[in-house]
């Protein structure tokens, strides 16, 4: 009986968001055609959690640990309810000695499995090199986030993505030297892990998940769209933050900004190289933000020191124009004129020396003055992060670790003797030990075509701040143009991108950047119920937990201000009348 009003149900949903189908911009809850929603159903664990070691088993994989955790023992910073009962499985895949540099790899992984199940699978893909397996708690992505996969019942895994973050001078990069931990990293732990959790949940709740989603941000997010060109099979729903699907492309864009920053950069007296955190104070930081708030704040129709329509100001303010030139040094009211030259330049994004564009460009946008800009920009792109990415994981071939060793000034100077003519090619190029290029194993291909993940009527929701410093907002437009190109007023049926004001690189900044997309996305995958607008909430002080604080929410703002992000490319817009600190006095429409 269940079963058929489940089925009356979802028919009757089916043709309700029909009838709610827009035309241009948006689709209002649009329903791909002859497809009918389905609701994971749940149920419970049917295996005792300590048994898993003995019960279960899989080609290749290793259980090195599995225990109980008592409901009510585990609580989390800035989330309310504590954690439910659930299994811990930790555990490695695919162990092996190494041909190229004879060290030992593997794919570990920890899986958190809820005694109340929700029928759900969650992929955690985790952020930055990988190289550690963090807790499966379920990141839903944003800043300060209130819940977690887990506690919403999913089965959720974590994983390493094939090696592990080595200590000591050169660390977790050196990883790339080995080619297979090269693909494992760029979308073969993905492929490896999902079966394999697939058979473990079955194994403890007597059944497969009814519904499989993928949720990362950063390198995460990335995981998620590669995982959506190559792997549509096994997931149903795609959730991409902050994505760096070009990662290998941004890399090489911070090692040439460094080389911008380098010449109005003081010397450290400690390497007798550029420091490059030197190049603008935060006070310079603060003022270009201003500028930018001033000039472009009431472009979305209301002035609430926030920038909401992010394309209508590029085409208003001018570092040029818009920001004073300092006679003098500059004392926070002004940039020198080698300053906004630099700016400008890093801003259009970087070009080889013929003034061929080799990443995009970068929005201006007030979300510039947050710590996450200079964080990004200064010390990732001089080491180690950026550097050991490039020369062991992007570079083909590797470069020798000597080269990178961490010793002296070797990161500093890798960095600032980078190449764009001769060097950045190399991200494109293969050999007889690297057969296949970082932009091939880190990249999904045919982005804006996506052929299977269409013919399966997957969804994805992708989520990126305007004020992003190292993956711009800018390509992720430009790839969601381009499939919008490619499949018209439909490709809202299949994937929608959200674009947070203010935001830094995944959270922070002067923005509204605590959400939940995981909820909407399930809504879309198994209601039908597409997202037109998601409220996100600013976590100002006063307004949540101190451990969920943003300290860069403007003070003029309420501490809890909310607005919603609007389904690309629409905008938020003040209705003309009600509280200008709630979402709901705003409507969503195209500028």
């Amino acid at each position: 009986m269940k079963q058929k009003y489940r089925c009356f149900l979802n028919i009757m949903i089916l043709f309700l968001l029909a009838g709610c189908a827009g035309g241009f911009g948006v689709k209002r809850g649009g329903v791909s055609p002859g497809w009918i929603p389905t609701e994971a159903v749940p149920s419970k664990a049917v295996a005792v959690c300590t048994d898993l070691g003995k019960t279960f088993s899989y080609a290749n994989t290793t259980l090195t640990s599995v225990s109980l955790v008592p409901a009510g023992t585990l609580s989390l910073p800035g989330i309310s309810d504590p954690m439910p009962e659930h299994c811990v499985v930790k555990g490695k895949m695919n162990e092996r000695i190494s041909k190229v540099d004879g060290k030992t790899y593997a794919i570990g992984f920890e899986m958190r499995l809820p005694t109340s199940w929700n029928g759900r699978f969650f992929y955690q893909a985790n952020g930055g090199l990988d190289g550690m397996v963090v807790n499966a708690y379920g990141d839903i992505l944003g800043g300060g986030p209130t819940s977690n996969g887990l506690l919403k019942g999913f089965a959720v895994i974590s994983s390493d993505a094939g090696h592990q973050m080595e200590q000591g001078s050169i660390g977790g990069g050196v990883f790339g030297i080995d080619p297979q931990a090269r693909i494992d990293y760029g979308y073969n732990a993905v492929a490896q892990l999902t079966p394999m959790a697939k058979n473990l949940i079955k194994t403890y709740y007597g059944k497969m998940p009814d519904k499989s989603y993928i949720v990362g941000t950063s390198n995460g997010g990335r995981h998620a769209m590669v995982a959506a060109a190559r792997f549509p099979d096994l997931y149903d729903g795609f959730l991409a933050g902050s994505p760096g699907f070009n990662l290998p492309k941004a890399a090489v864009a911070q090692l040439w900004g460094v080389k911008q920053y380098a010449p109005i950069s003081k010397t450290s007296p400690t390497t007798g190289r550029p420091d490059v955190a030197t190049s603008f104070s935060a006070a310079d930081l603060q003022m270009v933000g201003e500028t930018i708030l001033k000039k472009c704040d009431a472009l979305d129709g209301l002035t609430d020191n926030m920038v909401s329509d992010i394309k209508k100001c590029q085409l208003v303010f001018s570092i040029d124009n818009d920001v004073s030139t300092c006679s003098g040094f500059p004392d926070g009211t002004c940039l020198t004129g080698a300053q906004k030259t630099v700016l400008a330049a890093v801003h259009a994004g970087v070009k080889n020396t013929a003034g061929q564009p080799l990443y995009t460009n970068f929005p201006w946008d007030a979300g510039i003055s947050s710590s996450g800009w200079s964080t990004w920009k200064f010390a990732n792109s001089t080491g180690p992060r950026d550097p050991l990415a490039v020369g062991f994981v992007f570079t083909t071939p590797s470069v020798s670790p000597a080269v990178l060793s961490g010793a002296g000034n070797t990161i500093i100077d890798f960095v600032l003797g980078f190449n764009v003519d001769t060097d950045a090619p190399n991200i494109y190029a293969t050999n007889s030990t690297y057969t296949e290029s970082s932009m091939s194993f880190m990249t999904p291909p045919d982005a804006t075509v996506l052929s299977k993940f269409v013919a399966n009527n997957r969804k994805m929701i992708v989520v990126h701040g305007a004020a992003d410093p190292v993956f711009s907002v800018n390509d992720t437009i430009n790839w969601y143009e381009g499939f919008r190109a490619r499949y018209g007023n439909s490709a809202t049926d299949m994937a929608r991108l959200f674009v947070v004001p203010g935001m830094s690189h995944s959270r922070g900044g002067p923005a509204t950047d605590q959400f939940d997309m995981m909820d909407a996305l399930v809504n879309w995958v198994e209601r039908g119920i597409a997202p037109n607008a998601i409220t996100a909430k600013a976590r100002g002080k006063g307004a949540v937990i101190p451990a969920a604080v943003n300290t860069e929410v403007p003070s003029s703002w309420s501490p809890g201000r909310t607005r919603p992000l609007c389904a690309y490319p629409e905008v938020p817009k003040y209705k003309g009348s009600g509280d200008i600190e709630a979402a709901s006095s705003f409507s969503c429409v195209i500028p």
